[in-house]
């Protein structure tokens, strides 16, 4: 069977009977097998794909299956499948079963989507490079030295190395759109609330959003618009209407685009990184479109304001992990405080911890007001900021990351270091808004280079069709 480059192919192969869902989940557990090494799944759901696939195929021949019948996918090891084991890549989430299915995942299969395996990611979300993984690094396909991003860096390597057709990830602070730009893929972080988060496990609630890594903007489109909408398990789910995304995709307008004068003159910024944003940026002007640069003086403050409120909230989230109701259990424990202490010592890995422990300060009565209040208060001129901006302009457009992929232990003593990775994915996420990141081409090393676009809240529809549009002009 030949490699299936986007969902369209397998529907058309499908319509065709040159294949059937059997066949097609048989060729991803073969990639898989043979792929092991890059560590991208923690499981694979074998019986379970190939049942579904027999249903699917069933529907397809009596006329009745859904909109995905045919689509492979993985799902990130923080969202729950019944009846699956789900640790969110935690040592002190070890054998923990799932007892619901998350809604997002749901909807996915009840438009007859073949959920294939859970996929590896940095532990409970806290990572930029999926270094922090109780199951071990995930390797990058393009070059196996360097790293794939985080946190979902399971899921960008699993579309990436051609394991599965889409896969499901979470974006907290740039955790699907940095992975999708070191694996040279579409990545999006929708608006928050756009998504449900029921049966997700949360890190940073006000900041959590699921997404989607794909191919192309039409497959990624399409899983979107399932996905989202209004949820009675989750009140804070928008009840805004959801267009039909994949439908919309075609761009003809001229568009009004602005573009951070600080992020590409930004120190930190790769210069090959920085040459195929300016190009991607004349070529628009060449196009006919308006393309300004703008200033963000509020940049240098995202990533400290960023931190110091998704600390603070997985603190808090996670105090629930501690070892009495379920998942692990120190078996040193010689009374109730020692099982506390070890259980969660011993279960949480270094950068939770970091975290945990960073969150329980800013939370602290002598400190609360001088950096969890003020970092509020903060949050607040940064969304205002950007959403004034995109009041005035379509889309923001900014490199997606620094650096390209970078190599493996090269930022691991240095926490700073690795949290200047999110330098320029933070924005969309503090102000709530969707962004996605496209292919830009790549360095002189070969690795992918990401382009990041945003667009002002619930607009993913007009986003998605810019991004179409940018990726066909690209090819």
């Amino acid at each position: 069977m030949e490699k299936f480059l986007s969902f369209d192919e397998i529907k058309r192969s499908l319509e065709t009977k040159e294949t059937d869902c059997k066949a097609i989940v048989t060729y991803y557990l073969k990639n898989i097998e043979t792929k092991a090494h890059l560590n991208a799944f923690v499981e694979v759901y074998t019986d379970y794909a190939l049942a579904q696939a027999e249903k699917v195929n069933e529907k397809l021949a009596n006329g009745k299956a859904g909109k995905l019948a045919g689509m492979v996918i993985g799902i990130k090891d923080v969202l729950c499948l019944r009846g699956q084991e789900v640790n969110a890549s935690s040592k002190i989430l070890g054998g923990f079963e799932s007892q619901f299915t998350a809604t997002a995942v749901q909807r996915l299969i009840d438009e007859d989507a073949i959920i294939i395996g859970r996929l590896n990611c940095d532990e409970f979300g806290m990572g930029s490079s999926n270094e922090n993984s109780a199951h071990g690094k995930v390797l990058n396909a393009a070059d196996e030295t360097r790293v794939p991003g985080g946190s979902s860096g399971g899921s960008a390597v699993a579309v990436q190395a051609n394991l599965c057709t889409v896969s499901l990830g979470t974006d907290t602070g740039g955790s699907v759109r940095q992975p999708a730009a070191f694996t040279g893929l579409v990545g999006i972080k929708p608006t928050y609330s756009r998504v449900s988060r029921w049966g997700l496990i949360a890190y940073a609630s006000s900041f959590d959003t699921i997404g989607v890594f794909s191919r192309n903007v039409p497959d990624n489109a399409l899983v979107m618009e399932i996905m989202a909408g209004t949820d009675e398990f989750d009140s804070t789910a928008s009840r805004k209407p959801v267009p039909a995304y994949s439908e919309l995709l075609h761009f003809e307008k001229r568009a009004k685009v602005a573009y951070l004068k600080e992020t590409i003159e930004s120190e930190a910024l790769q210069p090959e990184i920085k040459a195929n944003t300016l190009s991607v940026l004349d070529k628009l002007r060449q196009e006919g479109h308006q393309v300004e640069e703008v200033q963000f003086p509020l940049l240098k403050y995202i990533l400290p304001t960023y931190y110091i409120l998704t600390t603070a909230e997985a603190s808090s989230n996670l105090s629930r992990f501690d070892g009495v109701k379920y998942g692990y259990r120190t078996p040193n424990a010689h009374n109730l405080e020692s099982m506390y202490k070890l259980t969660r010592s011993e279960g949480f890995g270094d950068e939770v911890k970091r975290r945990i422990m960073l969150g329980t300060f800013v939370l602290s009565a002598s400190y609360y007001d001088a950096y969890f209040t003020k970092a509020q208060k903060v949050r607040r001129l940064i969304k205002e900021f950007t959403e004034d901006l995109l009041n005035k302009y379509d889309y923001i457009v900014m490199p997606t990351t620094p650096s390209t992929a970078f190599k493996f232990g090269e930022h691991s003593n240095d926490p700073v270091a690795m949290y200047l990775e999110d330098l320029f994915t933070v924005q969309a996420s503090v102000s709530g808004v969707p962004a996605v990141s496209i292919p830009n081409g790549t360095d002189a090393k070969g690795l992918p280079i990401g382009l990041q676009i945003m667009a002002n809240s619930f607009k993913e529809a007009e986003l998605y069709a810019f991004a179409n549009y940018l990726t066909k002009s690209e090819n």
